[in-house]
């Protein structure tokens, strides 16, 4: 279509199919279980099921912070007080979409609903999931603890009922079941669980669907995939420390009221950073489409993966942050929050613009606010902040759901480090000195870093204190 007005843009809708080899090796369109030739999914995109499956948590997560709390509103007339954010891969955004349809449904959306805002990054710059990939130190120390698990299960009895019942449906390269074979175990394991999800039209033989050799897989593969983050600090701060770190600013900026809880990402105008616009000068509500290795590592840094299974579909964490009313000694209320990542609080009246640094320069803002020569204490450490500084903190809890369960932090259950009577509400204090002693100061410099160490500590460096 000829087009010579640049200044908006038309949308194209079409439809996809897809194309893979036939048997003389010539092009045929791929079909699914029951020939079908449209809708069909590449591997690892999200089929109809998953779609079901995040709209129903955000319908979830509406019958909580809308309905049950109040703490959202029924209706918006924008997303400027939430922040979304998906890594690059096609379903952690389709699963972030989803959810947030099924939390704010059209008829909940005004007719001027303009589009919301998704945070992205590129991928050598993510840090919403475990990113071996461009982080060169994680990609060695996860290979370590890898092969550690191979050298450890191999040849163990468990791996031999596997192979009994699994092998001879393994490629003739590679007959043995093992953690490393090809595929590797956490392969096979993927493919059991996601024919699991759907109907019997995906599925595998009987053998593979043993509840014995389900256990077994499972276990090994959460320990081949996240016993660095339970016994390594590095192992944590590379992981997986980055994207905690930002969790814990977000909470610290939504408390100060400094722009820095994510409003200057998702509000402004089209070109321009700033308030929202509607006007909305704080974060409420955080949610981010990411990955189970997420999920896992978070919990597992923070000592709260113990004798837990691999994530399932469409799994979730909800970091909550609460303030305490002054004149009650009740428990705390409600304030900003999310799924995947949540902060929850009542903004305080100060509001100072800071210094955000975007990745392609400083942009403008239309309605700035109000000036600070400061970050302000989000990204110091605990130990390094003045008792003034320490004393914004006071009031504030934090707490950890996994797929609406509470979670303990095993930091948080000193006494002065939670809420009176309940240690499941950590103090916000005591949450980010435990956060902090796994958040990069630089996390590219952190992956570069170290390459000639060895990948184990010298002696195991629990998490979650």
């Amino acid at each position: 279509m000829t087009k010579k007005d640049w200044s908006s843009w038309d949308k194209l809708d079409w439809r996809r199919r897809l194309e893979t080899f036939s048997e003389d090796d010539g092009p045929v369109v791929a079909t699914g279980p029951k020939g079908e030739i449209d809708g069909v999914c590449q591997l690892g995109e999200l089929t109809d099921k998953g779609r079901e499956t995040t709209l129903a948590l955000g319908q979830r997560l509406r019958h909580l912070y809308v309905d049950q709390l109040g703490f959202m509103p029924k209706i918006i007339r924008d997303a400027d007080m939430i922040y979304l954010r998906a890594t690059p891969m096609a379903r952690a955004l389709e699963s972030l979409q989803e959810s947030f349809v099924g939390m704010y449904p059209l008829d909940t959306r005004t007719g001027s609903f303009p589009p919301p805002t998704i945070i992205t990054r590129a991928p050598a710059d993510e840090t919403l999931f475990p990113n071996e990939s461009n982080c060169r130190r994680f990609s060695q120390l996860s290979r370590a603890f890898g092969q550690r698990t191979a050298d450890r299960w191999n040849s163990s009895t468990e791996l031999d009922y596997l192979n009994n019942l699994i092998s001879k449906w393994m490629p003739e390269d590679s007959k043995r079941v093992a953690v490393d074979s090809h595929p590797r175990l956490s392969g096979i394991m993927d493919t059991i669980n996601s024919t699991l999800a759907h109907g019997p039209e995906t599925r595998l033989p009987a053998a593979f669907y043993d509840r014995k050799s389900r256990n077994i897989i499972d276990q090994i593969g959460v320990e081949e995939w996240f016993s660095g983050f339970r016994e390594s600090n590095e192992y944590r701060t590379v992981g997986i420390g980055g994207l905690v770190g930002d969790i814990v600013s977000r909470m610290i900026g939504s408390v100060e009221g400094n722009g820095e809880d994510g409003i200057l990402e998702v509000g402004g105008d089209v070109n321009e950073l700033g308030k929202g616009r509607g006007g909305e000068k704080h974060i409420k509500f955080g949610m981010s489409g990411c990955h189970d290795t997420t999920l896992a590592a978070i919990l597992t840094s923070l000592g709260a993966f113990e004798d837990e299974r691999w994530p399932p579909y469409t799994s979730h964490i909800a970091v909550e942050l609460f303030r305490k009313k002054p004149w009650t000694n009740t428990e705390p209320t409600p304030g900003r929050s999310s799924s995947n990542e949540v902060s929850r609080t009542q903004p305080t009246d100060s509001e100072r613009q800071s210094f955000w640094a975007s990745l392609f320069g400083a942009a403008k803002r239309k309605a700035p606010l109000e000036a600070s020569s400061s970050l302000g204490i989000a990204r110091q450490k605990v130990d390094a902040l003045s008792t003034a500084e320490k004393k914004k903190l006071d009031g504030y809890y934090v707490r950890v759901r996994y797929n609406d369960r509470v979670m303990s932090v095993p930091g948080c259950r000193a006494a002065g480090n939670h809420l009176d009577g309940d240690e499941s509400f950590c103090t916000l204090e005591a949450f980010k000195r435990i956060a902090d002693k796994f958040t990069p100061r630089n996390w590219k410099q952190a992956c570069a870093a170290n390459l000639d160490q060895p990948a184990f500590p010298a002696a195991i460096e629990e998490a979650g204190y």
